[in-house]
């Protein structure tokens, strides 16, 4: 019998070259050379929320006071427009100049660490010429202010304890501030809180789209005042743009439902009695030829 020669797989003598020992395990790799793969991926994923979830806000002026201060950072949801919502009123939200309404205004001059920053979304871009204000209202709807107030949305009055205190609902003025508009579909009609020192959709009605913003102009809603610490909130809709009635759409909604229901219901009705009616003259006529 041939005594075994060769050892059991990976034993003592199973191919392992005399003097050569194993490999340990791999040292890992210091911090500091870590370090720049680390960076790169955060502003990848940094880059990624600006673009499609959330990005911050400078408030440039006191338009919207006192609900947001000149120099607050908000966060603005950019999320949701991608699924199709569209802006509410009573939403504050962020939208591109719609053609002219920053002429005039003063550019900022930021550094380089600035600049890289603000592409990046960790503090507001000194670069993108945004405004911010308030949905009044939507496509469809008929806005009006007479006098100081006030204001009307398809007839409902605004109860607005939002606008800066000592302003008016509406101005009285012959710029803009006195209008009856119906909002074109597809825009908004926005206002600032501080209505006596905002130059919003009643002043620009003597331009390209008569003061009403495209929705495709805006960017996102703002959703929480993020800084500074001490101004930290939320900005929900106000309850007073719920009120029953004050959307033309839906007020109309059930009375178009009801037609809609109506007519088929007529229709039946009006085709049984023609063949009730035909049944019984045949039962007449057969009757006087016999």
């Amino acid at each position: 019998m041939k005594p075994d020669s060769e050892p059991a797989d990976g034993g003592p003598g199973s191919g392992d070259q005399p003097g050569k020992r194993a490999k340990g395990p791999k040292k890992p790799r210091s911090f500091w050379k870590e370090l720049p793969l680390l960076i790169g991926i955060a502003l990848i994923l940094a880059l990624v929320i600006k673009t499609f979830l959330v990005q911050a806000f400078s408030i440039p002026s006191d338009s919207m006071q006192n609900t947001l201060q000149q120099g607050d950072r908000v966060l603005v949801d950019k999320l949701t427009p991608w699924f199709g919502s569209e802006p509410e009123r009573g939403e504050v939200v962020v939208f591109r100049d719609p053609g002219h309404w920053l002429d005039g205004e003063p550019t900022p001059d930021p550094n380089a660490i600035q600049r890289v920053l603000g592409w990046v979304g960790l503090m507001p871009s000194a670069d993108e010429k945004d405004l911010i204000k308030r949905v009044i209202a939507v496509g469809g709807d008929t806005v009006e202010c007479k006098g100081t107030g006030p204001v009307k949305v398809n007839g409902k009055a605004l109860n607005e304890p939002y606008v800066f205190e000592g302003n008016t609902p509406c101005s009285v003025d012959d710029q803009g501030g006195q209008f009856k508009v119906t909002v074109p579909a597809g825009k908004i009609w926005v206002m600032g809180d501080h209505r006596q020192n905002s130059l919003d959709s009643r002043y620009h009605q003597n331009q390209p789209g008569g003061g009403a913003v495209p929705v495709d102009n805006v960017v996102g809603r703002a959703i929480v005042i993020a800084w500074p610490p001490t101004r930290w909130a939320t900005l929900p809709k106000p309850d007073t743009f719920d009120q029953p009635g004050i959307s033309a759409a839906l007020s109309a909604a059930p009375a178009a439902l009801g037609l809609a229901g109506a007519v088929p219901v007529v229709l039946w009705r009006r085709r049984r009695l023609a063949v009730a009616a035909d049944g019984s003259a045949r039962v007449s006529g057969g009757g006087t030829a016999g």
